[in-house]
């Protein structure tokens, strides 16, 4: 059971468990959705196996895999209603607002569907309120010390295979002061690490306040009592503000580390993909940003089997990810999206293919950080301590993100580290993904 600081009245005898499927950007909806619940009165659970009364579930309606994903909680969830076993299910998030219509035809044992904009009218079919100064007030579920912070939803690109902006709308940047209250109440609670969130980092500002305004953003966030680390997270390549490079390398709190999707490294799949920029443009956009912050962490995801995506056009890809020697890599296959400008090419790449392409773009990754983790043996970092598992502390570096990146392991025995606390670490060996130290 989940409880804020906040004051309530007698718990509702009916017990919600909130389901949340997909990104970082869907985690915090759920904890603001959780949040209001708690305000309501309700008894909120957050994925637990215990019996609840009231299920919801937040889904992501992103690539094939994904949605899949979804359905079938959908599914699973429909079955113990109709069994009894629950007395209403929800659904909202990215698939409910893409395919809302079908899926009130399909699955109607479903009580309602919600949009990902939608939180006042579920709240209401709850017969709760939207309470508004609960904005700002975030209930978490995360560890302790860190913790996800949206600075916008939606987004103005216009990738071909990209379906975001169908199911998130178009780009709405948050208010600097909303999003500074929301991080000192997350930091007056103990929070020392900030992930910045959105569909489209460097785009914000420019709707509300008619230029890019990030770095004022940074450089508020970073005089925050409490607050250690701000990281950056999906940072559009394409006429990149360069100024985030210089407010990142004057300002200590902030992650000397960036999240920027290229998706591909071959002109003519760039174009077709309507990235707006070329491989030329990418390499020196590296270079500047290794030149004004020496020392960063530069992570990428790559989108593999586009339409039209030639064996040549695939080896552009590979010879570009051994020659950017990028710290962290992430790959997708392509999922052929309705209503999206690519859904109008030929799906030509079969699935086999693309399983082969992304395997070889992460064998050739794999090496790459090899090869950078064994030159940190010998080398102390500052190490940021999360949980205990297998035997160990598991802990990050400044170069590395919650779950999708490296881990420090430093054993249990004969070591002492408090959960959500900063050590020197000395790095004693290496893996592909994993550092292995002693406490310096």
């Amino acid at each position: 059971m989940l409880r804020l600081n906040m004051k309530t009245k007698s718990l509702r005898p009916d017990k919600v468990n909130v389901i949340t499927l997909g990104c970082s950007k869907n985690k915090v909806d759920s904890e603001n959705l959780i949040t209001q619940l708690i305000g309501n009165d309700f008894d909120v659970s957050h994925e637990t196996n215990e019996k609840s009364d009231i299920i919801i579930i937040n889904t992501c309606g992103f690539i094939d895999l994904a949605k899949e994903e979804s359905i079938q909680t959908i599914l699973d969830y429909a079955e113990k209603k109709k069994e009894g076993e629950i007395k209403k299910l929800f659904v909202t998030g990215c698939l409910s607002q893409r395919y809302k219509d079908d899926l009130e035809v399909e699955i109607p044992e479903v009580d309602a569907f919600f949009g990902t904009l939608e939180m006042p009218s579920l709240l209401a079919k709850l017969n709760a309120d939207f309470k508004h100064e609960l904005v700002g007030e975030r209930w978490i579920s995360t560890p302790s010390h860190f913790a996800y912070l949206k600075i916008a939803e939606g987004c103005n690109r216009t990738c071909s295979f990209c379906a975001i902006p169908l199911m998130r709308g178009v780009h709405v940047s948050r208010n600097i002061e909303d999003i500074v209250v929301e991080a000192k109440s997350l930091a007056r609670r103990g929070v020392k690490e900030l992930m910045l969130i959105s569909q489209e980092l460097t785009y914000y500002g420019l709707d509300t306040y008619k230029k890019r305004m990030l770095p004022e953003l940074l450089t508020e966030l970073a005089n925050i009592e409490g607050i250690e680390w701000i990281r950056l997270h999906y940072a559009y390549p394409s006429k990149f503000p360069l100024e985030i490079f210089e407010v990142m390398a004057a300002q200590p709190k902030i992650c000397n580390y960036l999240d920027m999707p290229l998706q591909h490294a071959q002109n003519g799949v760039l174009a077709r993909m309507r990235r707006q920029i070329t491989v030329e443009e990418t390499k020196e956009l590296l270079e500047k940003a290794r030149s004004l912050v020496p020392g960063i962490t530069l992570r990428s995801t790559f989108l593999v089997g586009f339409p039209g995506e030639t064996e040549a056009e695939f080896e552009a890809l590979c010879d570009f990810i051994v020659e950017a020697s990028l710290d962290r890599v992430g790959v997708f296959t392509y999922s052929h999206e309705e209503s999206t400008r690519a859904h109008d090419l030929v799906d030509d790449v079969p699935e086999e293919v693309k399983m082969e392409r992304a395997n070889r773009i992460m064998e050739i990754q794999s090496a790459i950080s090899y090869e950078k983790n064994k030159a940190k043996i010998g080398k102390s970092f500052k190490v940021l301590f999360d949980k205990i598992e297998n035997g160990h502390f598991v802990g990050r570096t400044e170069g590395d993100s919650p779950e999708v990146d490296n881990e420090v392991l430093i054993p249990v025995k004969g070591n002492y580290v408090r959960l959500g606390d900063f050590a020197e670490v000395t790095i004693t060996d290496a893996s592909e993904y994993d550092l292995i130290g002693i406490l310096k």
